[in-house]
C-alpha cells in the first residue's frame, strides 16, 4: 500500500513530497522523495490525550454551571445523568462520540473512564468493531485499572491515591492524574505521588513548574475545557520550556472532541509555534500511552491522515504545518489509513 502527496516527515514534520509506503504488516515502510501528482497532505493521525467520553449522552447539558457543579463526584450533574442512563445508552453514545473521532483524524484517546471495571468493559464494547484505540485510564479502583490500560485519578484533593499509584508500578500500567485546574492546591500532592503525567496545570507556582521541570513529568492540556468552565488558561509556553506538553478535548459534555478545533484554539491565543502544537497533537500523547504510532518515519506503525490539500479551505496554504494547525477541519480529510489493521 502507498499514498502520494506532501508527507510531514518525522518528529520536525519535514514537509517531503513523495510517496509513504506500508507494508503488509501495517508498518511505514519507507518515505520516498519524487514528484507526485497529488496535492494531498500526510500527517500522522492524532492522539487525544484526554478525554472523558462517557459523557457524550449529556451534550451541551448545564451551561452556566460551574465545573464542581458540572462534573465534581459524586453529584455534579455528569455523574447524575450517568447514573439515570442505560448502559446502551452510554454504549451507544460513547461508540458515536468514537465515530467522529475515528472519522476526523483520531487513531487513540486516551479516556478517564469512570464506572469501575463495568465502565472499562462499555468503552471496550463502544469501541468494538472501530479502528480507533480507546485507550482506558480507569478510576475508582485497582482492578478497574487492571481491567484497562491504566489508572486515571480525579485530583489529589479528593484522595491520596498510593495504593492506586502502587498498584500501577506493580501492574507496569501509567498513571495519570488531574492537577491545578481549579486552584494550586492539589499540585504539591500530585507530583509527590510522580505519575506519568498530569493533567490541566491552569494554576501552577514556580516551586511546580521548577519541581516539573526536574521530574520532566509530562502535562495534557485542555483549553477549550478549561475556557469553557472558567477556570483560566495554563501558562503553556513556561511548561512547554519545562516539559512535554500533550493536547486533549477533555470532556464531550463541553466540547467536541475534535483536535482540528483544539489545535487551532490553543494557537491563536498562545505563542506555541505550530510544529510544538501538532507535537502535542501526535506523537507526545502516543508516548504518554506507550502507541508505536504518532510520528511518519519507517518502522512505526502506520496510522496516517491524508488531507486534501487543494480543497477550497486548504488550497494556496504557504505553510504546511501551520495550515494543519491553524486551518484544517475535519472537511478537509481526505481518508484516515489504519495500516496496522
Amino acid at each position: 500500500m502507498e499514498r502520494t502527496g506532501t508527507i510531514l516527515r518525522g518528529r520536525e514534520f519535514d514537509p517531503v513530497e513523495g510517496r509513504i509506503v506500508i507494508d503488509e504488516d501495517g508498518r511505514i515502510e519507507a518515505i520516498e522523495e519524487a514528484s507526485v501528482d497529488s496535492d494531498d497532505l500526510i500527517l500522522p493521525a492524532f492522539v487525544n490525550a484526554h478525554t472523558h467520553i462517557g459523557d457524550s449522552i449529556a451534550k451541551e447539558a448545564g451551561g452556566g454551571l460551574s465545573l464542581e457543579e458540572l462534573v465534581a463526584p459524586p453529584d455534579g450533574l455528569k455523574h447524575r445523568l450517568l447514573r439515570a442512563a442505560s448502559r446502551d445508552e452510554l454504549v451507544s453514545a460513547m461508540n458515536r462520540s468514537l465515530r467522529f473521532m475515528q472519522r476526523a483524524g483520531t487513531a487513540a484517546c486516551l479516556d478517564f473512564r469512570e464506572g469501575g471495571v463495568a465502565g472499562v468493559r462499555m468503552l471496550e464494547d463502544a469501541a468494538a468493531g472501530l479502528e480507533i484505540d480507546a485507550v482506558s485510564f480507569a478510576r475508582e479502583s485497582a482492578d478497574a485499572m487492571r481491567a484497562g490500560d491504566g489508572f486515571g485519578a480525579s485530583g489529589a484533593n479528593d484522595a491520596t491515591f498510593d495504593r492506586e499509584r502502587e498498584a500501577t508500578r506493580e501492574a507496569g500500567k501509567p498513571f495519570g492524574i488531574h492537577a491545578g485546574e481549579v486552584d494550586e492546591s492539589d499540585i504539591s500532592p500530585a507530583l509527590n505521588l510522580d505519575p506519568d503525567f498530569l493533567v490541566h496545570m491552569v494554576h501552577p507556582e514556580p516551586v511546580h513548574l521548577e519541581r516539573i521541570a526536574e521530574s520532566e513529568i509530562p502535562v495534557v492540556v485542555c483549553p477549550r475545557s478549561n475556557l469553557v468552565t472558567d477556570v483560566g488558561l495554563s501558562p503553556y509556553e513556561a511548561l512547554d520550556e519545562r516539559t512535554t506538553l500533550a493536547l486533549g478535548t477533555d470532556n464531550v459534555m463541553l466540547n467536541s472532541p475534535s483536535m482540528f478545533r483544539e489545535m487551532e484554539f490553543l494557537a491563536k491565543l498562545s505563542a506555541l509555534p505550530a510544529d510544538v502544537i501538532l507535537r502535542m497533537a501526535t506523537v507526545n500523547g502516543a508516548e504518554i500511552a506507550d502507541l508505536e504510532y504518532g510520528l511518519l518515519e519507517p518502522g512505526r506503525a502506520a496510522r496516517l491522515l491524508v488531507l486534501d490539500g487543494d480543497s477550497d479551505n486548504m488550497a494556496g496554504a504557504r505553510d504546511p504545518v501551520r495550515a494543519v494547525v491553524r486551518r484544517a477541519g475535519v472537511d478537509d480529510v481526505r481518508e484516515v489509513v489504519f495500516g496496522d489493521r
